[in-house]
């Protein structure tokens, strides 16, 4: 049995569920049909299913099994730390990275607080839009710390700040704070997003941490109202 076989199913599933092959409010076949289909264990199609449940693609119901969701909206997971690389690769779409803004920067009060920082420290800053099936509806800003993140370029930020951070720099990426908002969209968010007329952006605010806890990494990521849902997985403790 291939080791990565519930990824496949997971991939082939939620492609048809994007494509509207399969459509919203509509039951997927059974566990032991789905077993069947793929010739693989049960166990295996469980775990396909839970990426599902995960990302927002299936609600499972207790005695009804799993139930389709609208997939008009791409999700992102609120307690997942994964790139933007990363994600796009899950969602088989279309993307496309435009660098707007890179450099070295002195920071002001505002960045001083998100990032525990002082007036001498050295930040990288980096903006960029992310066009997605041909509509460009996320805006991130991110801030680094140099002390932490020695060199960066215009290059890395238009392919994978993570990879290169963690690969190159060998940088160990642990854990992150979130605070998600709605706020109004700014003149900037209108002239490079495709905002269709919202006057109103998601915000996501990332506090980002080393293996050792050191803050190293602020982020705002903007995302246009209408095609997102921010999905999580959490479990009530007994």
């Amino acid at each position: 049995m291939r080791k990565n076989k519930f990824k496949e199913i997971y991939q082939e599933l939620s492609t048809q569920i994007q494509e509207g092959i399969l459509q919203a409010n509509t039951q997927l076949p059974s566990e032991h049909e789905l077993a069947d289909r793929y010739e693989t264990s049960r166990e295996t199609v469980r775990k396909a299913l839970n990426l599902l449940s995960q990302n927002g693609f299936i609600q499972k119901i207790r005695g009804k099994g799993s139930i389709v969701l609208e997939a008009n909206k791409f999700s992102f997971p609120v307690s997942g730390l994964v790139s933007f690389q990363e994600l796009s690769e899950s969602m088989s779409k279309e993307s496309v990275t435009t660098v707007h803004d890179f450099g070295l920067i002195e920071p002001d009060g505002f960045l001083q607080q998100q990032l525990q920082a002082d007036s001498k420290d050295l930040i990288w800053k980096v903006l960029r839009s992310r066009q997605i099936d041909g509509e460009t509806i996320i805006l991130d800003k991110d801030y680094f710390l140099k002390k932490y993140v020695h060199s960066l370029s215009k290059e890395v930020a238009e392919k994978s700040i993570y990879a290169y951070l963690e690969k190159e720099l060998g940088l160990k990426i642990s854990f992150a704070k979130k605070e998600i908002v709605v706020v109004d969209a700014t003149e900037e968010d209108k002239r490079l997003l495709d905002l269709k007329g919202f006057q109103h952006i998601v915000a996501v605010k990332n506090y980002v941490y080393l293996e050792d806890a050191s803050l190293f990494q602020y982020t705002e990521s903007r995302h246009r109202l209408d095609k997102f849902r921010f999905v999580d997985f959490a479990r009530r403790g007994r």
